[in-house]
């Protein structure tokens, strides 16, 4: 199996409920966004490798993915981001665009504490859509150990 195919199959695993893990999805308009929230160190250290992620116990991935209402692979965005703390201490998301095939879908890391409470607030622009919208979720993060 190749690495590629290796982290997609990761990730569609991780839309299932898994410990410490939250998906979620949210449909704006034509546009359907999936998103989840999991511990870096569900990634295999070579797949990391390939695709630049540092894992971690104290690092997570936010994983989003936007395709269309009506079905369809992941579709080409820009996202911005933020995730708060509970103490409104705040942290830049840094998406990484992972193409693969005819899907796409973005990754950005997150450092946290154990138990730590995060607000997620990621601005979404599809390409070729007029409007951005903005997806928010909350998402409990913990420790690996």
């Amino acid at each position: 199996m190749s690495r590629l195919l290796s982290l997609t199959a990761l990730l569609a695993l991780l839309l299932a409920p898994l410990t410490h893990a939250q998906s979620g999805s949210e449909r704006f308009g034509d546009y359907q966004v999936y998103y989840s929230v999991f511990n870096s160190t569900f990634v295999l250290p070579d797949i990391a490798s390939v695709h630049n992620l540092v894992r971690g116990e104290d690092r997570a991935l936010v994983n989003i993915s936007v395709t269309r209402a009506d079905g369809g692979l992941g579709l080409p965005a820009e996202l911005s981001g933020t995730a708060s703390n509970l103490m409104q201490q705040t942290q830049t998301l840094e998406f990484k665009e992972i193409s693969e095939g005819d899907t796409t879908y973005y990754i950005a890391p997150i450092r946290h504490l154990d138990e730590e409470m995060y607000n997620f607030r990621v601005r979404i622009q599809p390409e070729g859509a007029e409007q951005s919208f903005e997806l928010r979720f909350s998402q409990k993060l913990y420790i690996e150990k």
